[in-house]
Parts: structure tokens; C-alpha cells; sequence
């Protein structure tokens, strides 16, 4: 997946770049992860040479630098975080650990820099919400003494999340998340978010949104998955839903339990990921509610991944294009987004989809006149009637999916990434 690109899509244009990626982590099927994998591999076509740093990480070793206390879930940083939003009042000792870690962090970040002889550092999301706080300040320190190019590449901001507007860190947060410096330039992916931007710090941002590769299909199914729908407990008659988020509240999965159990078909919801770093009380909430009215959800995240594998048992481990390729119809509730990988990925894999219409959704997608199922917050009659006719008539689903991928090729495709992130670079080193 990260090799060397076989081709260039604008040869020569630019000066060829070694660029480094920053995050807490690069793995799995996170939005932050699988952007990162976009705009790495339109940079490597367009010549540039692309390393990562984070506490976590999936990409060529070689390519890599790892460092744990970069990782949201690294114990330190987790004792950090459970004081910092959890009173208003920082003890003295939270004070001198953060600095700590930070002075630590920092120095990681330059040994990356003149390891692989980096020239632009690329932060994805870490100097946008402060799930690693020593981290964004290590960033940000580091570049106040260098000046060296940066692009702050943001995906939900702090004012976004409840559980950060109460807190002990507010002078490291307007610090660091993000910092106003000279040589930074901030991407957004929705126009709210850089609305607020703007409004909150004063500053100018790009809109990129989020994309998928639309100017090269898919491959169709193949034999591999075939048994999918058996293996994750699937009768071949049953509709097979997909809910391919995060099991976090925002996503609004008990719209999608409720949305099954009104189709009164064969059907069951099935979720693809596990719950992530904000814990599993909500995914007991949904259990307890599934239970309650009798339908059949199977949290996934143990068989489908971000690629095909073997557990441990040998049995199969699918990819998440497998799901999206078997599925009858795709679940997007969601109450909140920065923009809507799922809403993407269904357009790509050509999927009829069920939304609901959140702000970003309403500002940004909505008008661009995609064809979903759409709610306004709670399941009415007409979606459960627009869903069941979609799923007995698959042609006709078939037809609004090749539409939706159509309008998606001009919207949000690799050629779109590619321009703006020409326009970038050649800002960022006055080409």
C-alpha cells in the first residue's frame, strides 16, 4: 500500500519534498488514519517522500519513528488527561509532568527531523483536540524555534467535544490547539470548521475535504469474501446493515437499531468498528437496547479490519471494502462529524446509505445533490418505507449509487486532493 507510486500525476511541476507526518497514532481504519494514507499517497505521486511519527503506527518501519508517549493511550498520558478535563484547578504536579513530557516529546520530534532529513511536517489533528497535550505543545514549541514549514491538518477541534470544555489546561489549549505561528498553514475539512477557526483564532484556513479515490473504481467482489455474511452470524436471506463507524455516542447508533427493527424484514445491523478511546459504556447502552427491541446487532470489530489477515485461529479477518462491498444498505447517523468518511466510502463502494442530516452534511454535501435516505434527527415512517423499497429493489438502488458516484468523481476525488495540495506546497516553500 505504500510503495513507491508507479506514476506521477504532475511530473516535474513541484521540487520533490521530504515530508513528515505527526500524529498520536497511524493505524487501523480512523478518519485521521485514512486521510493521513490519502494525502500520503497523492503526495508520493506528485515525487515527494513521505515518514511518520506518532505512538502508534502501521506504516513501513523504515518509515517510521514510534514513540509511545506520542500515543493518546500511553499511561502517562492518560493520567494526564483524567485531571486536565476533569477540574479547573491543576495541581502543581500535573504542571511540572506536562513539561516534562513535552521537553521529551520535543526532543523525539527533532531527532525525527534530522534522521530522515525532514523539510515539511504535515500534524494530523494532533495541534487540533488535545488528546495528547504535552504532544501539541511539543509541536508547537518546535516550531516556534525552527520556523520550519508546517501544514496543521485539522479534523475536529476541542470546541467540537464536550468532554474538553471543562478543564485545568486552558493555557496550554489556547497555546497549542491550534497555535497562531507564521510559518504554519491550517486545512480544514468543512466550512464551519473554518468559519470557527477564523472567528476563535483569528485565522486563515484552506478547505480541503475529505476524499476517496473516485477516478478509479473499485474492484468487484471476489471469492475471499464471499462467506462474510455467514462468518459474522448472517443468514444468506438477511439484510445485512452496516454501521461503519466508531461505536462512540455522536454517531447516533440507536437510529440504525431502530431502523432495523422498523423494516419488520430478515435483517441485521452489523458494527464495524470497536469503540476507540472513549470508552464502552455506550456500546452496553446499545446492546441493552438492541435486546430491548429484539434486533440482531453484531459488533464486528474482531473480523473486519482496515486489511484481509488471520486471527489467531486462523479464522478470517475481512477489510472494511468487504463490508461495504456485501452490504444491503449503509447506516450514518450521526449526530456530529468533522465531514463523513463513511458518507464517502458508501459513494465509493456504491452504496445506498441512510443519513442523518447533520450540520456538515446539511452545509456542504447536501448541496451538492447526492440522492440518500435522509432524517432529521429521528427515524420517521417515510425513511423506514424509502430504506425497505431500496433494499427490495436493488436496481433501483443500484441506479441512485451510480449517480452518487458520479457527482463524489468531481467533488471529492484524488484530482481535487492533488490541486490543493500543489497550491500548499508551493505556498509553503514560495514556488
Amino acid at each position: 500500500m505504500f510503495e513507491q507510486p508507479e506514476y506521477s500525476i504532475t511530473q516535474g511541476k513541484l521540487t520533490p519534498r521530504r515530508i513528515g507526518f505527526v500524529s498520536t497514532r497511524f493505524n487501523g481504519t480512523d478518519g485521521v488514519s485514512l486521510e493521513t494514507n490519502k494525502w500520503a499517497t497523492v503526495l508520493e505521486r506528485l515525487g515527494h517522500f513521505c515518514v511518520y511519527f506518532s505512538g502508534e503506527s502501521d506504516r513501513p518501519p523504515e518509515r517510521s519513528r514510534v514513540v509511545a508517549r506520542a500515543h493518546f493511550l500511553n499511561p502517562e498520558i492518560q493520567a494526564i488527561q483524567q485531571i486536565a478535563f476533569s477540574t479547573r484547578k491543576r495541581p502543581p504536579e500535573i504542571t511540572r509532568r506536562i513539561h516534562e513530557l513535552t521537553y521529551d516529546l520535543k526532543n523525539e520530534l527533532y531527532r525525527f527531523i534530522q534522521d530522515f532529513d525532514i523539510e515539511l511536517l504535515i500534524v494530523e489533528n494532533a495541534l487540533t483536540i488535545p488528546l495528547n497535550v504535552p504532544l501539541g505543545l511539543a509541536l508547537t514549541e518546535l516550531l516556534s524555534e525552527t520556523g520550519m514549514p508546517a501544514i496543521a491538518h485539522h479534523h475536529d477541534f476541542f470546541w467540537e467535544r464536550q468532554r474538553f470544555m471543562v478543564g485545568c489546561v486552558w493555557d496550554f489549549i489556547d497555546m497549542a490547539f491550534p497555535p497562531h505561528l507564521p510559518s504554519l498553514r491550517h486545512v480544514v475539512i468543512n466550512s464551519l470548521a473554518a468559519e470557527q477557526l477564523g472567528m476563535r483564532n483569528h485565522t486563515f484556513s484552506l478547505l480541503i475535504p475529505n476524499v476517496m479515490d473516485f477516478d478509479n473504481s473499485p474492484p468487484p467482489p471476489d471469492a475471499y469474501s464471499a462467506d462474510l455474511k455467514t462468518e459474522l452470524g448472517l443468514a444468506e436471506d438477511e439484510y445485512f446493515l452496516l454501521q461503519p463507524t466508531r461505536i462512540v455516542p455522536r454517531k447516533g447508533i440507536e437510529h440504525a437499531i431502530e431502523l432495523t427493527e422498523r423494516l419488520e424484514q430478515p435483517a441485521s445491523l452489523v458494527i464495524s468498528h470497536a469503540s476507540g478511546d472513549e470508552g464502552d459504556e455506550y456500546a452496553q447502552r446499545l446492546r441493552e437496547y438492541a435486546k430491548l427491541l429484539n434486533v440482531c446487532v453484531r459488533f464486528a470489530s474482531a473480523r473486519v479490519a482496515k486489511e484481509r489477515a488471520r486471527n489467531a485461529n486462523g479464522a478470517k479477518i475481512y477489510s472494511l471494502r468487504d463490508a461495504y462491498e456485501r452490504a444491503d444498505l449503509v447506516t450514518y447517523p450521526s449526530t456530529i462529524e468533522g465531514f463523513g468518511n463513511a458518507f464517502l466510502e458508501a459513494l465509493y463502494y456504491r452504496r445506498p446509505i441512510v443519513v442523518n442530516n447533520y450540520s456538515v452534511y446539511n452545509i456542504d454535501i447536501k448541496p451538492k445533490g447526492f440522492e440518500v435516505i435522509e432524517f432529521d434527527g429521528f427515524i420517521t415512517r417515510a425513511v423506514v418505507n424509502q430504506a425497505r423499497d431500496l433494499l427490495q429493489h436493488p436496481a433501483r438502488a443500484r441506479e441512485m449509487a451510480d449517480k452518487n458516484y458520479a457527482l463524489a468523481t468531481h467533488h471529492y476525488s484524488y484530482t481535487m486532493l492533488m490541486r490543493r495540495l500543489e497550491t500548499l506546497l508551493a505556498e509553503a516553500f514560495g514556488e
